[in-house]
């Protein structure tokens, strides 16, 4: 491992102890590292000497992140996050400089693995979407690494989230061009929680009763696994705006195209404060179509029982598919995952996912989690000392060896990136078209999703469109 002339540039890190230790890691083997503030708690994440404070705006950044990469000689960067507009801006810029930049993340095999990643995820991936060349890696790597299992408490992950979001906002003034990418303000989100837990607790009989269908088997079901609508994930990676639009045309599908035994369970996501009333949606969308007895609203379950006990899993792009994927559960995707890969997911149309999915090929799914083990993913954690540890030494093993994406896991250009992508997403969703809000919605960008069938009827045209206000509350 060769860290002679090497330059480490670290921008945003998770909001732990660990960006600053990964710090120190590259320290003593020998790398130069410079750590880059954008916000108040960069600083308190971040105990250590070697940091400049960048307090220009976000359109100035790519010039002065070309001015440091130069004058500084920096030879790799790394960020947490890929789609935070001073990171995206970043790998545009390593790339076109010639020097490689690096996404952590959590992993996409977790719990117990982090991402390591050249460039970009999801859609930004370089990692290969072809069968055969996945199949070629496999051939090539070991087994997965079983260190572990490196778990921590939710809250854990949970208390430095809130930490740290409200340390950027109460000290803003600190950083004031900052340009956060915050889907909502943290104060009202965070309030939004004591919304969330009062629904939660009014709906624990009709969680109760489904949770118990589903352990006596009382109806075959489809399992929807809501994700954060303020994710990245949503956000960049996924050819809509809301996920209410991808929910009604599984209900709608559902309704006109799935057995009559058929349910549908929709859980919301465990870290979800509870901004949008999601519940009230799903039921509200559920009468629409007239399945209003077979789908069912839930927060809270096990999601590893559900699974296992599920006929298939809808999401958007969650983790939760690949989970799914790895119990060989059939999956349809709505957006853009490292995992829809024919042979994994059900490629084939939404209406087809109930009654003919594509089957889960197990040779396939065997190769496709050696191959990523081997080459994006690290064993470890962001909020368990000893998980900090490994993760730390295996990641500055691979950026100074450079061996990240290796072997032969980086392709360019990101093959889930373009036209073809972006065409196959809308041909599974449906057709987005986008519209303006009237002078009241001072040009908030909104969807329009038209479905190919109407409230309460199959195939006809519906009577109005669903017009749903990007970052707004929804009404039932």
């Amino acid at each position: 491992m060769n860290a002679s002339g090497r330059t480490i540039l670290m921008l945003q890190g998770p909001p732990s102890l660990f960006w600053a230790e990964l710090g120190d890691g590259f320290r003593a083997a020998g790398a130069r590292v410079l750590k880059v503030h954008f916000t108040a708690s960069d600083v308190i994440y971040w105990p250590r000497r070697g940091a400049v404070a960048y307090r220009g705006s976000l359109a100035r950044w790519p010039d002065r992140l070309a001015e440091i990469i130069r004058e500084e000689g920096v030879t790799d960067v790394l960020y947490y996050a890929d789609r935070v507009p001073y990171h995206a801006r970043a790998a545009e810029i390593a790339e076109a400089l010639g020097i490689p930049s690096y996404v952590v993340e959590f992993g996409y095999l977790r719990p117990g693995w982090l991402t390591l990643e050249r460039g970009g995820m999801s859609t930004y991936s370089h990692f290969p979407d072809a069968p055969e060349d996945i199949r070629r890696i496999a051939s090539q790597v070991g087994e997965p690494d079983t260190a572990g299992p490196f778990a921590h408490a939710f809250a854990t992950e949970a208390w430095n989230e809130v930490v740290s979001n409200l340390i950027n906002f109460f000290y803003f003034f600190l950083f004031p061009r900052y340009e956060p990418d915050r889907f909502y303000s943290p104060l009202p989100e965070y309030l939004s929680s004591f919304l969330r837990s009062y629904r939660r607790h009014r709906r624990r009989r009709t969680l109760e009763a489904t949770l118990a269908a589903v352990e006596a088997r009382s109806w075959p079901f489809a399992l929807y696994a809501l994700q954060l609508q303020s994710d990245w994930q949503i956000r960049a990676n996924a050819s809509f705006d809301d996920q209410a639009e991808p929910l009604e045309e599984t209900i709608r599908s559902l309704a006109c195209n799935a057995p009559q035994d058929m349910h549908l369970i929709v859980k919301l996501h465990p870290m979800d404060v509870g901004m949008i009333d999601w519940g009230a949606r799903t039921e509200s969308l559920a009468r629409r179509h007239g399945v209003a007895d077979r789908v069912h609203f839930i927060d809270g379950g096990k999601l590893d029982v559900l699974i296992a006990r599920a006929h298939g899993v809808l999401v958007t792009n969650s983790t939760v598919g690949l989970h799914a994927i790895r119990a060989r559960k059939p999956v349809k995707v709505f957006g853009s995952a490292i995992y829809d890969i024919p042979g994994l997911t059900h490629r084939g149309p939404l209406d087809a996912f109930w009654t003919t999915p594509d089957p889960v090929d197990n040779s396939l799914v065997e190769d496709f989690v050696r191959a990523l083990a081997a080459t994006v993913q690290i064993r470890g954690s962001f909020y368990n000392r000893q998980g900090r540890r490994y993760a730390v030494n295996r990641m500055v093993e691979r950026v100074l060896a450079r061996a990240v994406n290796q072997p032969g896991a980086f392709v360019d250009p990101p093959p889930r990136l373009g036209e073809r992508a972006s065409a196959a997403a809308n041909a599974r969703c449906g057709q987005l078209s986008t519209d303006r809000a009237g002078a009241g919605g001072k040009g908030r960008r909104m969807r329009t999703f038209r479905f190919s069938g109407s409230a309460g009827s199959c195939g006809a045209a519906p009577a109005t469109a669903a017009h749903i206000a990007v970052g707004q509350g929804y009404t039932a």
